[in-house]
């Protein structure tokens, strides 16, 4: 089930707010510049569901946030506990990192855990189906799939290249709790 938990940033063992209520989700973000929204699926789509359904299937949502943000394209990212490279991927997000350009992610079906530092605190986020996240360029963050990752989200960007992460070499994420879980 979609969650927030805030940490002081410099203490995992000390929760400052945990809640699973979408409009106090919503409001906590907002108040660090990130979206947080919940749409409803239209259309129930198959696991196999290619990236033209996907983006069909959501295509209202996905044209408004494009529209609204001067975002250029979309993608379709999808991932399965029995991907061969599930462990080298769950890595490669773990450490904190920014990038150039917003990172919009709406979970189509599975769950996965934004972290993101900002004011002196770590807002954990997991997010599941139907869940949309826009995390402003320059964010301090990091992701966790899980050990058994289950996710197929819609990535909307200004450019692909904007996407790149630029690690802060901090060691932060190993000190916070880490996302065990799949979807709810």
């Amino acid at each position: 089930m979609t969650q927030l938990t805030v940490y002081p940033d410099t203490n995992p063992d000390e929760v400052l707010l945990d809640t699973r209520n979408a409009k106090e989700i919503a409001t906590a973000l907002a108040g660090i510049g990130v979206t947080f929204e919940r749409w409803d699926a239209p259309h129930e789509l198959s696991e196999e569901a290619d990236q033209e359904a996907v983006l069909g299937a959501y295509g209202t949502q996905v044209k408004r946030l494009m529209d609204e943000g001067g975002y250029k394209s979309a993608d379709v990212v999808r991932v399965k506990p029995d991907n061969p490279d599930r462990e080298a991927l769950r890595q490669k997000f773990l450490a904190e990192h920014t990038h150039d350009d917003d990172e919009v992610r709406f979970f189509v079906e599975g769950a996965g855990a934004f972290y993101l530092r900002k004011g002196g605190r770590v807002y954990r986020v997991v997010c599941e189906r139907d869940d949309l996240i826009s995390v402003p360029a320059g964010t301090t963050h990091w992701f966790d799939t899980g050990p058994a990752p289950h996710f197929c989200a819609i990535r909307i960007f200004t450019s692909p290249d904007g996407w790149v992460g630029h690690f802060t070499g901090d060691d932060i994420a190993t000190r916070f709790p880490k996302f065990e879980g799949g979807a709810a």
